[in-house]
């Protein structure tokens, strides 16, 4: 149990809903515009970067411009469930920890991906932009992780029980943490 419950909810809530407000924002930007946001120089270097790469026609980066904006526009509206999760369970019980656990990681891909072009390019405004983002997703994770400890518990007891099964099950004939191959047999 966090020491400060009330602190670690109130900023795993924050940074989602920072997830909702501006990654929401700038989707329905790219899904409305004319261009789908190849307009901004700041937002579009990567969709301008991965075309270049992979050679993406004028109409092909438009196509990717509309799919990063539908992507985050999908971290927005997993974020927003949870936000709402949040103000469900505000008077009883804890918020489903996997919703926003969904979140961080379409979070974390996205800023791996647009960081990519970024590095690449040697762009230290737009590094500094996925690193925000990457760092406010790490620690919404392990808040969330330290907010609900019973998840990781639950894990380590399925992972427990599977390897029992697997010691008593005498048709299984791998062990548990056995090489399957070793060259210098």
């Amino acid at each position: 149990m966090p020491r400060f419950p009330l602190a670690v909810a109130a900023t795993i809530f924050s940074i989602a809903l920072y997830f909702t407000l501006f990654w929401g924002f700038d989707a329905l930007h790219v899904l409305t515009s004319p261009l789908h946001g190849l307009e901004q120089p700041w937002g579009s270097q990567s969709v301008y970067w991965i075309g270049r790469s992979i050679g993406l026609s004028p109409l092909g980066l438009l196509n990717l411009a509309i799919i990063f904006g539908a992507f985050k526009l999908t971290v927005a509206g997993v974020c927003l469930v949870h936000v709402l999760d949040r103000f469900r369970t505000l008077n009883s019980g804890k918020p489903n920890p996997e919703i926003l656990e969904m979140g961080l990681l379409l979070v974390v891909i996205a800023s791996i991906i647009g960081v990519m072009p970024a590095v690449w390019e040697h762009n230290a405004d737009l590094i500094r932009t996925s690193t925000i983002n990457l760092v406010l997703a790490a620690i919404a994770a392990a808040l969330n992780a330290l907010e609900h400890p019973e998840a990781s518990e639950q894990v380590e007891a399925g992972a427990e029980v599977a390897s029992e099964a697997i010691e008593e099950d005498p048709f299984v004939t791998a062990k548990p943490r056995a090489t399957w191959y070793s060259p210098w047999r």
